[in-house]
């Protein structure tokens, strides 16, 4: 049986459960996957559902927005390769600093992560440990010396959509990690939508930031 109503428990909220699945709207600040010190999107849905839950995707601690996760094995696996063919699909909404140049277009990479460091980069050539990362974007609105953007994963690197704008002087509005000077806690990073097949049916499931800053900025008169 689905369950298709909004439930909110501690922390977090659910979008939709069947007994299969489990789609929820993570806010910033927890963690994607288990952790026995640390608050956790893993134990908050177990308690919440009853159910044993398995992680498919990864947001960064500090981005919210959509998850997906699996209640057994078997939905686990078919999720997994449904992201790997494609057929599993993301949209983003970012704050950055600066603009592309095009309204629209492509970011084709290389990158290298550095596990030490927890950290990506763009390398120019290939070699251990590279792999091809691309993005889709547009450009949804500009205000002042941001931009509000839309994105399109092609492929699913780690911080991939961090790193490729970073890299071309436009960083996320509070990722230090990646360049960004402000000292913002809100990350300008949300999953604002998922979209996956259960059986022969695709089901899309969507939400929007919070409206504070940098998301704030754009409802401005």
């Amino acid at each position: 049986m689905a369950s298709g109503g909004i439930r909110e428990g501690k922390r977090m909220k659910i979008l939709y459960e069947d007994k299969d699945v489990v789609v929820v709207l993570k806010p910033p600040h927890i963690l994607s996957q288990f952790s026995e010190n640390e608050e956790n999107a893993v134990i908050i849905l177990s308690e919440m559902t009853g159910s044993e839950i398995f992680v498919v995707s990864r947001l960064d601690r500090n981005v919210g927005g959509v998850m997906v996760f699996a209640k057994n094995q078997k939905s686990a696996a078919e999720l997994t390769k449904q992201m790997q063919s494609g057929i599993f699909e993301k949209e983003y909404i970012a704050v950055v600093y600066g603009c592309p140049e095009e309204d629209k277009g492509t970011f084709e990479d290389l990158l290298f992560k550095d596990s030490r460091k927890n950290k990506s980069f763009v390398v120019k050539k290939e070699r251990k440990g590279v792999k091809k990362a691309s993005l889709s974007y547009e450009v949804l609105e500009k205000r002042d010396d941001l931009s509000l953007v839309k994105i399109h994963l092609h492929t699913g690197r780690t911080h991939q959509i961090r790193v490729q704008f970073a890299s071309r002087k436009m960083p996320l509005v509070g990722d230090g990690k990646y360049g960004a000077k402000d000292n913002s806690k809100n990350m300008g990073l949300f999953c604002r939508e998922v979209s996956f097949m259960k059986g022969k049916e695709r089901l899309t499931f969507s939400a929007e930031p919070e409206k504070v800053f940098p998301w704030n900025v754009f409802d401005e008169d």
